[in-house]
């Protein structure tokens, strides 16, 4: 079984909105209803769970009637200190109800642009791996700094990649992977794959999606309802 885990327990400060990022309109309808959609009607998703505030539950159970298309959502899990606390949360709802054995995508609402084929992409490169992650070659040159004001040394650009959502994984060994990480640790994690990779787990890199990036700032934002209102007009 294929179980999605869609992360929407950000407050997100950076925008300085009134309401988190994920919830604001555009195109007429919520950002996170983007993702509810793609995961709902996606034939190798069999389930989704939600990362949410409480004080949202009520709301998403509305726009859920609406967008889950194919009733695919099983229930509400509550974030955490920081993002990788916020997935095991998640991890430890989805247990009770799954087999060690099968796979968690984990997606963030705010990369509403998830596709169809990077879904599928994510599943199909999963034989003889424990994991996915898809990955965006870095287009500018890499340096490193010791103190953040002058370069020590260059990196190779050909060796660096930009991670993206989703990822994919083992469900039994990633959860593994993460109580191995606390009480402490799991609060330095930035990136869902850094606990797989630290505990040995083999994860498999494919490309991702330019366009499915995430909304940070006023920017990103604008951006996607550049992007919604392209495709309204297709």
């Amino acid at each position: 079984m294929n179980i999605a885990l869609l992360l929407s327990g950000g407050v997100g400060n950076r925008l300085k909105t009134e309401v988190p990022k994920q919830y604001i309109e555009v195109g007429g309808r919520p950002v996170i209803s983007y993702c509810i959609e793609r995961l709902s009607s996606h034939n190798q998703i069999d389930a989704f769970w939600i990362v949410a505030n409480p004080t949202w539950h009520t709301q998403l159970t509305e726009w859920l009637k609406k967008y889950d298309i194919k009733k695919k959502f099983r229930g509400f899990s509550k974030p955490g200190e920081n993002r990788q606390l916020s997935i095991l949360h998640g991890l430890e709802d989805i247990r009770r109800q799954a087999e060690v054995s099968d796979y968690v995508l984990i997606h963030d609402a705010a990369r509403p642009l998830l596709s169809e084929k990077l879904i599928a992409d994510c599943f199909d490169a999963l034989s003889g791996h424990d994991g996915v992650i898809p990955v965006l070659p870095v287009r500018d040159t890499v340096y490193y700094s010791k103190d953040g004001k002058s370069i020590a040394s260059l990196l190779e650009r050909s060796r660096i990649f930009a991670g993206q959502a989703p990822e994919v994984f083992r469900l039994g060994e990633y959860y593994e992977a993460n109580v191995g990480l606390l009480p402490d640790e799991i609060l330095k994690i930035n990136g869902s794959t850094e606990p797989a990779v630290m505990a040995g787990m083999d994860i498999a890199m494919i490309l991702g999606d330019e366009d499915n990036f995430k909304i940070t700032t006023k920017t990103d934002l604008e951006r996607f309802r550049q992007k919604i209102g392209k495709n309204d007009m297709a």
